[in-house]
């Protein structure tokens, strides 16, 4: 099994815990070739893949919520973006749903999204999103965003979440603050292989971390920042980080 080492350019949901004794469903028969991630993550937000499972090598396996991606906000998301100082980063975007509610509130914001399906429906929904991995070298607008955006478990992106996190503070202003969604106390935190599976096709393994709310605090000091509220809300789990003082 190989793995990639950067972002691959798609969104991945929380995927439940290993459970001793439970048996994930058997995976797709391989194709002869794997595909991108992206390529598969396209399929799925077009309706070609709609039943897109993403599959851990750790033997956890659930469904890719696009559904929800592509749809309205929820109440919790309506609570996270209430806490957003502007202008707001939304780190790994996806389709552009918080992006959208932000602009119907007034706020000033913009997407960035390494996928380029997400980022071709996000703008024709008439939001700003730049087309880039977060670890580009060069982001618009570093060192002034007030608030940056990493729900729907994007802060699993690279599988490096102490290095996402660290590159979030320098596009930071020095008082500007990162949301997080995070799994729930009790869930482990850590970093695995997984793939897309759907329509007949399987994706390349790409890493994926995972971080509960028992391990945010770890992260937060490695990557330069405090952690200074975390909240429960409508079954979700999430905190505001700050710079370390």
């Amino acid at each position: 099994m190989t793995t990639k080492t950067f972002d691959p350019g798609v969104r991945v949901p929380f995927l439940p815990s290993p459970t001793p004794g439970r048996v994930a469903p058997a995976p797709a028969p391989a194709p002869a070739r794997a595909v991108s991630p992206a390529d598969l993550y396209r399929s799925g937000l077009h309706g070609a893949a709609p039943d897109l499972t993403l599959r851990g090598a750790d033997g956890t396996c659930g469904p890719v919520p696009i559904a929800t991606w592509l749809g309205p906000l929820t109440a919790a998301d309506h609570d996270v973006l209430a806490r957003a100082a502007a202008p707001v980063l939304d780190v790994g975007c996806g389709p552009g749903r918080h992006l959208v509610a932000l602009a119907r509130r007034g706020v000033p914001a913009a997407g960035i999204d390494a996928a380029p399906a997400a980022v071709e429906l996000a703008r024709s929904r008439g939001v700003r999103v730049i087309h880039a991995s977060v670890f580009a070298g060069s982001v618009p607008g570093a060192g002034t965003w007030g608030t940056a955006l990493l729900l729907d478990g994007n802060i699993g992106i690279g599988g490096q979440p102490v290095r996402l996190l660290a590159r979030l503070r320098t596009l930071l202003r020095p008082d500007g603050e990162v949301l997080v969604e995070l799994e729930a106390p009790g869930c482990a935190s850590g970093t695995c292989a997984v793939r897309l599976e759907g329509a007949g096709a399987v994706s390349e393994w790409f890493p994926w971390a995972r971080v509960g709310v028992d391990g945010i605090y770890g992260h937060a000091h490695l990557a330069g920042l405090t952690v200074t509220e975390v909240w429960e809300g409508h079954g979700r789990w999430f905190a505001r980080l700050a710079a370390a003082r």
